[in-house]
Order: structure tokens, then C-alpha cells, then sequence
């Protein structure tokens, strides 16, 4: 049996068009009708074996509607209950503030992005995810007969999804997504290690992802710490993606929003074409990437997705929007223009739309480096691989302040040992002025806040603290 029903988005958008038939009749002006419906299998690993096997789907549909600059919105599962939640999303929207020059955007046409629908995933079944559990559990015994997977798992899911909008906009699509991660451990003499790594992708991925192997060398790699004398200087860092890419997601997305930088509740507000990062470094935001994470032909809002430029050469030049967001800021009177960038995003059917980013580059203009140039380029320092404790990280001042039990110490250009525990605080802001350097191996990230973050490993030399423990 297909993982994803026959129909699925044919059902989705004739529920969309039931709903929006009804807007119309009650004289609504202007309404907006999304849809989603995910389905999946799922395999949990824990103690060295399969625990868990499961399945399902969920989805329903949310309604949004327009009067005068107010507006309301409300979900429902079954279109049978769209009076329902058609009078709910009215009556928030007559008692919600009036946005001067809101509306719902047009039709505009947009390019088809590909690699988001990979036909293979919806072919397979818990079997097949058993079998792949079973042949990573058996590489990472292969790999070191002392290691286990003591945590994590294997999904695969499809979605179908659905817009439908007052002003013409009527688009639907389907993607695919399948994901592994692993916390593998071991377990020696007294001492435990572990390390956390995942993969995903809108294709098929390997049976065994490199991401098996890179969990069980950090695992190997931590053991046997040594004594490090505490340092009260700034130290050189060089993250790898899974370690920076967490700190980046929660300080970064939000610093360019547009809202945030208006309101003053971003360290770059008031900045707009000045120098924020080190000149060779640029963040861009782009929704048409083929394959990407988090991207798609339109918004979600309907917006035709598209490639911004938000730090250019160290500069920054752009922000993010959503159609709402824009208004009210200029409505406000903190702005004089702002327009829509493509950027809207929503946490799923049931929550309106809000500014965000879809898959956020960071690049460099300089050559990239190798893992083991960067170790030589920082002399002495340290390599962190993983943090606790990022989603405590200011993203209106950059400031941070977490922890690592994942890391090691450099001293001239080598690795000599790992560190037990170290504490490691600075500003995100100010690390990425100067003194930045990128590899070469871009490895696409979740993310704590939106979107997708695809970063290198990152040598920070300025600006960070580490307190070994």
C-alpha cells in the first residue's frame, strides 16, 4: 500500500474550494483557505534495538478572512464545520485592530522548484524501514564493536498541500521527506561517551547515511579527556555545522526579519547598508533552491518563492516579510515602504502566517577550507561538534552562553585530546565581524526557529569564550 493515498490532493483541494465557496457566500471580501495532510511511518531505536514501529497521517484545513484591515483566523478537520469556523475567524477579525493598506496579495505566476517529491518514498513500508533500522544498527557495531544506538530513529512522509485565496491564487503540491538519526554511545571502563547525528532530505536517502559514521566517531573522539587549565582569554572555535548551525538558527532568522529590525528588537536595527559581518561574508535566503529542505514555488501566503539577498559582501541589504507584517509596520508609521518578500511561513494549517526564513545560506567569498587547514589556521583552541542549551540565546542582543560535553582541544595546529565539559559564551554578532573562516562541506541543519540553515563548519576566532570544566 502507498504511503500516500490516491487522491490525497485532490481531495485537499476540493475542500479548499467548498470553504472558499462559502466565504463567497456569505459576502465575505476577501478570505484565504489553506490545506495540509501529512502521512508517514516511523521506526524508534533505543538500547541497540527497533522499539517502536508506527504509522499515521494528520492534517485539516485554516481559514483566514479580511474586512477593512482586520482579520481572523480559524482551522477545522472536516469541511463539514466550515460555517463554524468561518463565524469563528469573523468575529476575531470585528474585534482585532484594523491594519491600514492590508490585503491579501494577488496571483502572480510562479516557477515550479524541483526535487521536492521523490516517487520512491511513497513506495515504503514499515518493513523496509525495519530492515534499515536493522542494517544501521549493524554498522555502527561493525564500525566499533563497542558502540550502540542507544537513541533516535527512522521516518519517512509525504504531504499534501493546498492554497486556494479570494484574489486567484490557487496552487497545491506534494513533497517527500525521509530522515535517520542516531545517538550512538559507548559504554567503557566507567566511562560513557555520546554523540547525536541525523540526516534528511526530500529524496531517498542511503540505507546507511554518512551521518551513521560521523556519530560514531565523535562518540570515539570524546573519550579519555584530558585536563585543561582554565582559560580567561578569548579562544579561537572551530564548530562543525551540527554544532554552530543550532546558535546561527536561533540569533540569525530573527535578526533579519523585518519586523525585528524596524521595531529596534534586532542587534543590526538601524544598520540597513552598513557593514555587520566580516566583508567576505554573505547570508542569503532562498526558497527556489532545487531539493531544498524548506522549499517550495510559493509562500505561504500564495507569494511566489524567490532568492533574497539579505547580507551582501558583509553589508546588509534586505530583510524578511510577509504581506501582513509589511502593513502593519508601515501602518504603524516605523517604516515608509516595505513590501512582501516571499517570506511567509506557517507552523501548519492550524496558525496563520508569519515572516521567516525557508533555507538560509551563509557563504563566503574567500576560498572555503578543509576540516584540517582550519585546525592549522587556529594554532590552539578548540573544536565543539555539539551544544546544550542554544535556545536560550538572545537573538535580539547575539549574546549566548551554552555548553558542550562534544568538543576538543587544539594546541599548534592538532588535536590532543577531548575536554569533559566546557562552557562557552560570547556574541554571535560580533564573532561573524572579523576573523571568520568557512569549510568546504556544506551539511543542510533543522533549525530552532524557521526554515532550514545550510552552513559549513565555522572557525570563529574573535569574540568566544570557552570555560573548560
Amino acid at each position: 500500500m502507498n504511503l500516500l493515498p490516491d487522491g490525497a490532493l485532490d481531495r485537499l483541494q476540493e475542500g479548499c474550494r467548498t470553504i472558499g465557496s462559502r466565504c463567497n457566500q456569505l459576502g465575505i471580501s476577501q478570505w484565504e483557505v489553506v490545506a495540509s495532510q501529512s502521512y508517514g511511518h516511523q521506526i524508534d531505536i533505543e538500547g541497540g534495538k527497533i522499539s517502536l514501529a508506527g504509522g499515521g497521517g494528520e492534517g485539516g484545513y485554516g481559514v483566514r478572512v479580511l474586512e477593512d484591515g482586520k482579520f481572523g483566523f480559524a482551522y477545522l478537520v472536516d469541511v463539514k464545520s466550515a460555517d463554524e469556523a468561518i463565524s469563528s475567524a469573523i468575529s476575531i477579525a470585528r474585534m482585532s485592530p484594523s491594519i491600514a493598506g492590508f490585503v491579501l496579495p494577488s496571483e502572480q505566476s510562479a516557477k515550479k522548484v524541483a526535487g521536492l517529491f521523490d516517487k520512491s518514498i511513497i513506495d515504503l513500508d514499515s518493513e523496509y524501514l525495519l530492515n534499515q533500522a536493522d542494517a544501521i544498527i549493524s554498522e555502527v557495531s561493525s564500525l566499533d564493536t563497542r558502540a550502540v544506538v542507544t537513541g533516535g530513529g527512522i521516518g519517512v512522509s509525504a504531504n499534501a498541500s493546498s492554497i486556494l485565496t479570494s484574489e486567484g491564487i490557487e496552487s497545491g503540491g506534494l513533497t517527500t521527506s525521509h530522515g535517520v538519526g542516531v545517538q550512538v554511545s559507548i559504554e567503557e571502563n566507567g566511562q560513557l561517551t555520546s554523540s547525536w547525528q541525523s540526516k534528511s532530505a526530500k529524496s531517498k536517502l542511503p540505507n546507511v547515511p554518512q551521518c551513521i559514521e560521523r556519530a560514531v566517531e565523535w562518540a570515539q573522539l570524546t573519550r579519555d579527556p584530558i585536563k585543561v587549565d582554565h582559560l580567561e582569554d578569548d579562544s579561537p572555535i572551530l564548530m562543525t555545522s551540527e554544532g554552530f548551525s543550532p546558535l546561527f538558527s536561533v540569533v540569525v532568522p530573527t535578526a533579519i526579519k523585518g519586523e525585528k529590525l524596524v521595531r529596534n528588537e534586532s542587534f543590526w536595527s538601524g544598520k540597513m547598508s552598513e557593514n555587520v559581518l566580516s566583508s567576505d561574508l554573505s547570508i542569503i535566503d532562498d526558497a527556489t533552491v532545487e531539493s531544498g529542505k524548506s522549499s517550495g514555488s510559493r509562500d505561504d501566503e500564495g507569494v511566489p518563492s524567490r532568492r533574497n539577498v539579505l547580507i551582501k559582501d558583509g553589508k546588509l541589504t534586505g530583510s524578511l516579510w510577509s504581506t501582513r507584517d509589511s502593513a502593519q509596520q508601515i501602518s504603524e508609521g516605523r517604516i515608509e515602504s516595505a513590501h512582501t518578500t516571499g517570506s511567509a511561513i506557517r507552523s501548519g494549517h492550524q496558525s496563520p502566517p508569519v515572516s521567516g526564513c525557508s533555507n538560509l545560506f551563509l557563504t563566503s567569498s574567500k576560498k572555503s577550507h578543509s576540516f584540517e587547514s582550519m585546525i592549522e589556521v587556529m594554532g590552539d583552541g578548540f573544536v565543539i561538534n555539539s551544544v546544550m542549551g542554544a535556545h536560550t540565546a538572545n537573538p535580539t542582543s547575539g549574546d549566548f552562553s551554552v555548553t558542550s560535553s562534544s568538543i576538543l582541544r587544539v594546541e599548534n595546529g592538532e588535536i590532543i585530546g577531548a575536554v569533559k565539559q566546557a562552557g562557552v559564551s560570547g556574541n554571535m554578532a560580533n564573532a561573524l565581524q572579523k576573523g571568520v573562516f568557512l569549510g568546504d562541506d556544506v551539511r543542510p541543519q533543522g533549525s530552532y526557529s524557521s526554515g532550514t540553515m545550510y552552513v559549513p563548519n565555522v572557525l570563529l576566532t574573535k569574540g568566544i569564550r570557552v570555560n573548560p570544566v
